[in-house]
């Protein structure tokens, strides 16, 4: 999956659209992505000037868009909605990611219920890992009835 596709079922637009490619997708089930890290993007003139480290929210930010991904693959009907974190345990940042770096993002749904869907996901670097956890997530649909 090309950036136009990813566009296509993000809301994400830059500087915060962070992934660069879809490599591999189960719908609903596992997605890994592509978010190649370079110099000239906008967080690195003041994180940290000298010795630029990609921000760790922005890694999160990833994984949650690579959760949005699956989401929207497995169910077409929540197309351009958001898809909204909940929750985020025992997320470790393992190791410092600079330009240059290629992020591979390994998102695995483990569990759905009522419209939460859980996930483990892996960012890594040349086989690496540098984030790793837990991530809850659902998307808002319309309930039945509901004022629009």
């Amino acid at each position: 999956m090309d950036i136009s596709a990813i566009m296509a079922m993000l809301p994400h637009r830059y500087p915060f659209l962070m992934l660069d490619r879809v490599v591999e997708l189960e719908p609903g089930q596992r997605v890994v992505a592509i978010k190649n890290v370079t110099i000239n993007e906008p967080q690195f003139q003041g994180h940290f000037p000298g010795q630029p480290v990609m921000p760790g929210v922005y890694m999160v930010e990833a994984i949650a868009q690579a959760c949005g991904v699956m989401a929207m693959s497995a169910n077409p009907t929540f197309l351009e909605r958001p898809l909204y974190l909940l929750g985020l345990d025992g997320i470790r940042f393992r190791a410092p990611v600079t330009p240059g770096d290629q992020l591979r993002i390994t998102v695995v749904k483990t569990n759905e219920k009522r419209g939460i869907w859980f996930f483990d996901a892996n960012v890594s670097v040349e086989g690496r890992t540098v984030v790793d956890g837990h991530v809850m997530a659902t998307v808002l649909v319309d309930k039945p009835g509901a004022p629009p």
